[in-house]
């Protein structure tokens, strides 16, 4: 089973229909979906293996909703309530690219994770998001440490370039060191700002995590899959007409990239799931593909 830890949120989808106007009125069209990178994982994942949401959602309707929803979509729910379920407010433009405006709420508010909710798992992902806030950091490291001591594999995805600009490279990357995942997950920009992957080639930090399979995304060019003490693997990207949103699509990467290689112990044919569960949620709103990864 694939166990995901991370936040479980609102995302209020903003289709700009012509450049920002600031200080007036902006035509746009609005959707609401679930989000959450972490949920947005597992909700992809389980329609391609038995899959366990972990996390911190707010005592309210809102909350309710979310995780009925998820639940729904095959996911084994195990959540705390308190407090307010988190928005994320993300803005897209012409060229389908995202400005996110994040409000985590009870997202960052997990203290706990009893150990019947790490049973039955074979694969821990945690989105770098989890590393950020407290008490939700040191309990997301807790966790790996734990799962790992019972022979559970690691993956951690490193969200994005504002998030890890604000956590610190110097200090990601010595968690990174600290922890050994078995899979760091990034795209193109993430990757070259921790100094791991450049162009294709392995950056200046790639030794700070030597032990760690390195998948470096890069857009519609080949992903490339950075192994210790081999020669990488490079998987091309099928082309995907008619973009018209970008968020998730990571998300759905990871979920295909990790449930297969669950299945099948292949890098090669990881990603191609990968690519594959990503292109079809690029041309739905938000992060929730119709049908998602189906």
């Amino acid at each position: 089973m694939l166990g995901i830890i991370g936040d479980l949120v609102e995302d209020v989808v903003v289709w700009l229909a012509e450049p920002l106007q600031h200080g007036t009125d902006t035509a746009a069209e609005i959707f609401h979906t679930r989000g959450g990178s972490g949920a947005n994982v597992a909700a992809c994942a389980a329609a391609l293996g038995p899959t366990r949401f972990i996390g911190c959602v707010g005592d309210d309707s809102l909350g309710d909703t979310l995780v009925a929803g998820l639940a729904a979509e095959g996911v084994d729910v195990r959540v705390q309530r308190r407090g307010s379920t988190g928005t994320i407010v993300i803005l897209i433009d012409e060229n389908a690219e995202r400005t996110m405006l994040p409000h985590r709420g009870a997202s960052t508010m997990l203290d706990e994770v009893p150990d019947p909710w790490l049973e039955g798992l074979e694969l821990l992902h945690v989105p770098a998001y989890s590393f950020d806030g407290e008490p939700v950091g040191a309990t997301a490291v807790e966790v790996i440490r734990r799962a790992k001591k019972h022979g559970v594999l690691v993956s951690v995805d490193a969200s994005s370039t504002g998030m890890l600009a604000g956590y610190g490279v110097r200090r990601f990357l010595d968690l990174m060191a600290d922890l050994e995942p078995d899979f760091l997950i990034a795209n193109e920009s993430e990757a070259e700002f921790l100094g791991l992957s450049a162009g294709g080639a392995p950056g200046p930090n790639r030794e700070r995590v030597a032990k760690t399979v390195v998948v470096a995304k890069a857009g519609p060019h080949p992903t490339v899959v950075h192994v210790p003490h081999g020669e990488p693997v490079v998987v091309p990207v099928p082309p995907v007409e008619h973009i018209r949103d970008l968020t998730g699509a990571g998300d759905a990467f990871a979920a295909g990239f990790l449930s297969t290689f669950l299945r099948t112990k292949d890098l090669y044919e990881a990603c191609v799931s990968g690519h594959s569960t990503a292109a079809r949620v690029l041309s739905a709103p938000g992060s929730t593909a119709k049908p998602a990864c189906e």
